[in-house]
């Protein structure tokens, strides 16, 4: 037991170091082959930030942890929000200007309603997986292009605020944090799922359980320290961007690889409670940041008291439905 906590505190604690150094290299190599700072922002570091819930879930579905993986991106999705938006806001009201991100939120909550349909049944199939992918490939082939179109977009600034900050190293160097990183989060990953599993045998909890709480929180790390620094630096379109971006791959990456690796059963409860819980926090996201009748989207402190009250409250739901 002991061994299985010291798994995964080590685990997690080189996963989120092994991912930074991920999207360190990564960043620096898509500079040097031209791409836009906008197009880093959103793809090079959306998926960079998610690298951890895609490794983890596709190693759980490898070893048949089929609770681990749909947890994962799911209780990933409700920390996003209402953990880490939810902390950011009350740390400093969050102002959403940018007009990608007005558009990535509809998009956002269409996509979460699309899981809800495929996981319905208590199953992502092969084909469910696929649906997943072919959706997942088509949004990036739209944020590319949105990406090319909004140049001076508010969000490509603070992005490029944030590269500025950032040494720009030597083209060996970023390959080689690329392949080092990599490297690192597969083996952190690993031994992250090794030791959660075990633990949810010995506490006798299902592993669902356990993903949605441990290892989401664990995986969203990245995230919320970048949203947190975001927020303090006022770069607050990146913060939101951060999780909206988060938020899309975990829902059809995440899910899609997993679920084309070895079909995942779910229990009846991941929709009417976890499904649900993601679904409502998707809608207060989008009503709080899209801003209406021409208004930029804002999430005050209040609202930002609401989601973090919102995570409190469904985390201990989780751990009293457990015990």
């Amino acid at each position: 037991m002991l061994l299985s906590f010291l798994a995964i505190l080590v685990g997690l604690a080189i996963l989120v170091w092994s991912a930074d150094r991920f999207i360190d290299g990564a960043a620096s190599l898509a500079s040097y082959l031209g791409m836009s700072p906008l197009l880093i922002g959103i793809v090079i570091i959306g998926f960079g930030t998610s690298a951890p819930e895609i490794i983890v879930s596709a190693l759980s579905a490898l070893n048949h942890s089929s609770g681990i993986a749909l947890g994962n991106a799911y209780g990933s999705n409700i920390t996003n929000i209402a953990l880490i938006l939810g902390v950011t806001a009350i740390i400093k009201p969050i102002m959403v200007n940018s007009q990608v991100l007005k558009k990535e939120l509809p998009v956002l909550m269409v996509v979460t309603l699309l899981s809800a349909f495929l996981i319905y049944d208590a199953t992502i199939s092969r084909l469910d997986a696929v649906i997943l992918l072919v959706v997942f490939t088509l949004y990036m082939s739209w944020t590319i292009w949105q990406g090319k179109r909004y140049s001076g977009d508010s969000l490509e600034q603070d992005i490029n605020d944030e590269l500025k900050e950032k040494s720009q190293m030597p083209l060996k160097t970023a390959v080689l944090w690329l392949v080092i990183g990599l490297a690192l989060l597969m083996a952190s990953s690993q031994l992250l799922v090794w030791g959660a599993v075990n633990i949810a045998t010995y506490l006798g909890v299902s592993d669902l359980i356990i993903g949605l709480t441990i290892v989401a929180i664990g995986t969203s790390l990245p995230e919320l320290a970048a949203s947190i620094m975001a927020a303090r630096k006022n770069e607050l379109d990146l913060a939101v961007g951060n999780i909206i971006g988060s938020n899309l791959f975990n829902t059809l990456a995440v899910v899609g690889i997993a679920g084309s690796i070895s079909p995942i059963q779910a229990t009846p409860e991941v929709f009417s409670r976890d499904m649900l819980v993601m679904i409502t926090l998707t809608g207060l996201l989008f009503l709080f940041g899209y801003g209406f009748k021409g208004r930029n989207g804002r999430i005050n402190r209040v609202e930002g008291l609401v989601l973090f009250l919102c995570y409190v409250a469904y985390n201990s739901w989780l751990i009293y439905t457990a015990l």
